[in-house]
């Protein structure tokens, strides 16, 4: 039975329909299922934390190749599903919660497992949240693969500094080192979305790509920089620090003032983060 086959007898087994309010879109290509277990390198050492595993088409997979799978899913329906499905997999437990409220860093501490990976099929008007909780976070995992839509994956993906850059495109940088896996289109989905998919793969640093003095600081600038993208980055940051202040430090970086905080590479923000801290330090 391929994966539409499958999808389609569980739909109708439980008398299930997808949740717009959840932004559910169950993946029917095994093609596709195929790329993201081979992309993540899943070996017998790995504990795989699954988000949003719905009917638990490539926790199927996942779960062949993995120490154990740790599926987290909010659906209370999914979850029966996934308990059927998957009872006789001793390396297999699900947890029902909203993945932003779980204690990662504790479920991991409590497995003993050389290597911790994460694989999920994103909703797409909850991806930035997840994604920067799993960075935020700081967890000992050795890569992130996920699915999100296409757009959103160009913005995760881009080099900073260019302009499909935002601000989660430096946070993705400065955590970790991201690449694109594979495209995959709406028809690879029941009930078919409007847009196209794409896998990324967030291979974890590490240690940060630059040194920051105050990160705190450094992500309030960041922030900042693109809560206003239309303006100079000099004017954007005028409610932080006084902007004769920030000229100089500019000038001090050989950076012109007209610079809008998208054409900034996460080196000079770090920079002028670095600057900013310093002169703090020195007028306490």
């Amino acid at each position: 039975m391929n994966s539409y086959q499958e999808t389609m007898y569980l739909l109708k087994k439980y008398h299930l329909t997808a949740s717009k309010k959840l932004g559910q879109n169950f993946l029917i290509d095994d093609e596709v299922i195929a790329g993201i277990v081979d992309a993540a390198q899943i070996t017998k050492e790995d504990l795989v934390i699954e988000i949003g595993p719905g009917l638990g088409t490539l926790t199927q997979c996942l779960l062949e190749k993995a120490k154990k799978v740790i599926a987290i899913e909010l659906d209370t329906r999914m979850i029966t599903i996934l308990q059927d499905r998957f009872k006789l997999y001793s390396n297999f437990t699900v947890i029902e919660q909203d993945i932003l409220k779980v204690n990662l860093q504790k479920l991991i501490e409590q497995e003993n497992c050389l290597s911790v990976k994460i694989v999920a099929n994103l909703p797409y008007y909850i991806t930035t949240p997840i994604v920067m909780k799993l960075l935020e976070d700081k967890l000992p995992v050795a890569s992130i693969t996920i699915m999100v839509q296409k757009e959103v994956a160009q913005r995760l993906t881009a080099k900073t500094g260019e302009r499909l850059s935002g601000s989660i495109t430096y946070a993705i940088d400065y955590y970790s080192k991201a690449r694109n896996i594979l495209t995959v289109p709406s028809k690879s989905f029941i009930p078919e979305p409007k847009v196209d998919s794409q896998v990324i793969q967030l291979q974890i640093r590490d240690n940060p790509c630059v040194k920051v003095k105050d990160e705190k600081l450094f992500f309030e600038m960041i922030q900042l920089a693109f809560m206003q993208r239309r303006k100079t980055f000099l004017n954007a940051v005028s409610q932080k620090l006084e902007k004769t202040t920030m000229q100089k430090i500019l000038q001090n970086l050989h950076i012109d003032e007209n610079i809008r905080g998208e054409n900034l590479t996460i080196e000079q923000f770090a920079e002028i983060t670095n600057q900013i801290f310093e002169k703090n330090v020195a007028s306490q």
